[in-house]
């Protein structure tokens, strides 16, 4: 492959965007307009494509097939599936970045829109993860027809807490949609401190200096992603190494829609207006415009929402009321951003308002209370103080609101003896992403600064301890580090220690572990007991071995060894200890 464009692509929850620039030449960062349905018989490229995917009823297929939507029976993606979601939500996926995560359902079980009627053909988030990315693809390839996406060095952005299952079915997923085999997984809040240092050029060693942190605070529509960033110095050389990232939190822009929605369905209630499921998430929808255009710089006073009323004619009339910007800031800047300490932690609450569309969004909101949980988590063995930052970058579409960045910026100098200096601006939040994965991909072509840090976290499996059976008593299970935080790319290594019996000859589960916190354990370290905080449970690990040697055997000796692919990809391999045999552990990305 002789590649001549580094193509980045933020696959964002809610918008997708790509951004290039030529290899051999400087750096000139520009983003791939988009062609795709406004209405029916109506196409735009636009700077953005809406993640969002619309069914269609089979009398509409005709006016909505393009060149680069040949079969809409398969969905149509974009500005007007965004449009739809509100018109006709039983007929639009959203947020399937965050069902890919989503170890229930609706993963690769075609169970989506989530609760639509019979009448809808369902789909899964990995066929809209296929059908956005293949827009993408077909958006480029139009574009570029002497240098298809396949041959060009491809960085795809993905949460920095994205689980082992949700980042392999991703990987699949880019496969599929015609990716090169070769593209590269970049964390999207390292994708934004790379697109600061586009910006800076050389003149970033003027900002940073040993010793810094910097905080990255993304918010998009479906997510928080929070990194730690240091800076050090080798030879009088700076470095910057990526020190921790925080847990897969499905709090964003579509939990504030959700909060909207909720207080507007009060309003309308009190007009005697008792909204059903329908309305319910048409109305979500609705309020997605209206929290945009309030808290936008230079935004509206008011808005309107309407809903389409349910009579009993076709369509019912249309119910609406008004919401302020003042009512829409109280809510979301205290709701989501209230003023907290750096002690403060957040709550197990009661689940309310419109939790039944199926995700695990947190249950508590204030992602304030989970930025300061975050920083403790990473305090200093020798002080026990939480991390402070001494700079600040936001980044994701959430922060285009002044008064949501005041707010967060104001909140974490309440923790610090001197605010941190914040990075950046509001200018290209929506882009920098996309433009910071393409600038990647170009950086590490010319051998430029890099972000060290290996994986994010430490990984564990577990190993049900041997001992006498106890009628409804488990077998105490000890966790077995098998690949320690910070492990680099195209690496490998070898798990000390006793060996581990496997089964063959039938399906034998692995339960998995993930920490984020436990910098210290390296690849053979045993935990017989851990809290809830240290570990948290990943998907199982099946695995079917066959083997030549066990004969009569049910259980094979085996021994680890840890990988993390050049991609990024977190593999575990089993060598048996008594033959040449080996098998690789597959992360359960698949429903059963």
């Amino acid at each position: 492959m002789n590649a001549r464009y580094s193509v980045g692509i933020d696959l964002g929850t809610t918008n997708s965007v790509v951004s290039y620039t030529l290899l051999d030449e400087d750096a000139d960062l520009k983003l791939l307009r988009i062609p795709q349905v406004i209405q029916p018989g109506q196409i735009e490229s636009r700077d953005s494509l809406p993640s969002f995917l619309y069914l269609p009823r089979d009398g509409e297929l005709e006016s909505l097939q393009t060149s680069f939507e040949p079969n809409p029976a398969a969905g149509v993606v974009g500005a007007y599936a965004k449009s739809q979601a509100a018109e006709n939500p039983q007929r639009v996926v959203v947020a399937a970045k965050s069902w890919l995560c989503h170890s229930g359902v609706g993963r690769t079980e075609a169970a989506l829109p989530w609760q639509s009627p019979p009448e809808v053909n369902k789909v899964s988030a990995y066929d809209c993860t296929v059908r956005f990315l293949s827009h993408l693809v077909a958006a480029w390839n139009e574009q570029h027809p002497d240098a298809p996406l396949s041959d060009q060095q491809v960085v795809l952005t993905v949460p920095a807490s994205f689980a082992p299952a949700a980042r392999e079915l991703t990987h699949e997923a880019a496969i599929a949609a015609g990716l090169p085999e070769t593209f590269v997984l970049l964390e999207e809040p390292q994708a934004a401190v790379y697109r600061w240092l586009a910006d800076r050029g050389d003149r970033w060693r003027e900002t940073l200096k040993p010793g810094d942190v910097l905080l990255v605070v993304d918010v998009g529509g479906g997510t928080t992603d929070l990194t730690l960033v240091t800076v050090s110095e080798t030879d009088g050389t700076l470095n910057l190494q990526r020190l921790a990232v925080g847990n897969h939190l499905l709090l964003g822009g579509d939990n504030m829609d959700l909060a909207l929605a909720h207080f507007v369905s009060g309003r309308f209630a009190d007009q005697g207006h008792d909204l059903d499921p329908w309305q319910s998430v048409s109305l979500w929808h609705a309020c997605r415009d209206a929290k945009e255009e309030l808290l936008r710089a230079g935004g509206a006073d008011k808005h309107t929402i309407a809903v389409l009323g349910r009579g009993s004619s076709l369509i019912g009339g249309t119910i609406s009321t008004e919401i302020s910007s003042g009512e829409a800031g109280q809510l979301i800047v205290e709701g989501f951003f209230p003023k907290c300490s750096a002690t403060d932690r957040p709550e197990q609450q009661s689940a309310s308002g419109f939790q039944d569309i199926g995700l695990p969004y947190e249950s508590d909101a204030a992602i304030t209370k989970h930025v300061a949980a975050f920083l403790a988590d990473q305090s200093r063995d020798d002080d026990e103080q939480s991390v402070t930052p001494t700079h600040l970058l936001f980044n994701g579409g959430v922060f285009r609101s002044d008064r949501l960045r005041t707010r967060m910026t104001e909140t974490i100098s309440d923790w610090c003896e001197q605010s941190p200096q914040i990075l950046g601006g509001p200018d290209d939040l929506d882009t920098s992403v996309a433009m910071g994965a393409a600038y990647y991909g170009w950086n590490k072509q010319r051998g430029g600064i890099r972000i060290r840090g290996g994986t994010a976290r430490s990984y564990y499996v577990g190993i049900e301890t041997a001992g006498l059976a106890i009628p409804g008593v488990p077998r105490p299970l000890r966790a077995l580090c098998v690949a320690a935080r910070a492990m680099e790319e195209g690496t490998e290594a070898a798990v000390p220690g006793e060996q581990v019996g496997v089964v063959v000859g039938k399906p034998a589960q692995f339960r998995f572990f993930s920490s984020a916190v436990r910098a210290d354990d390296t690849a053979g370290s045993k935990l017989d007991r851990w809290s809830a905080d240290e570990l948290v449970e990943l998907e199982p690990v099946t695995v079917s071995l066959t083997s030549e040697s066990a004969g009569s055997e049910t259980f094979v000796p085996v021994q680890f060894v840890s990988r993390i692919t050049e991609l990024g990809m977190f593999e575990l391999w089993c060598h048996a200890t008594g033959s040449d045999e080996r098998w690789k552990m597959e992360f359960n990305t698949r429903e059963s």
